[in-house]
């Protein structure tokens, strides 16, 4: 493939990442709406998946994502974030990634 291509094949399916991830976050605004847990679970985690899958289209391995997470996530308990302190979440998901 032409590399004038290829780079406008990457734009695309960026673009397309970035426009998908805004079409999930919609669908979990409806889904909070309407209350529906199935619905609320799929688009929180096509999300999650849109994330990974933009990240390593923008030279982010998985790898790298998660060890940034861990990173960050460390640094909010650290810093004493407020979903630590009232309800242990920094940890929890903290604990869940390090045992993945």
């Amino acid at each position: 493939m032409p590399k004038e291509l290829d780079v406008a094949k990457r734009a695309k399916v960026i673009e397309w990442l970035k426009t998908e991830m805004l079409d999930q976050v919609s669908r979990l605004f409806k889904a909070l709406w309407e209350g529906s847990t199935a619905r609320i679970s799929d688009s929180l985690a096509s999300l999650i998946m849109s994330s990974y899958i933009l990240g390593r289209r923008l030279g982010i391995s998985f790898k790298d994502m998660d060890d940034l997470l861990i990173e960050k996530l460390k640094k909010h308990k650290q810093e004493g974030h407020q979903l630590e302190d009232w309800y242990k979440d920094i940890s929890a998901l903290e604990d869940h990634m390090r045992k993945r």
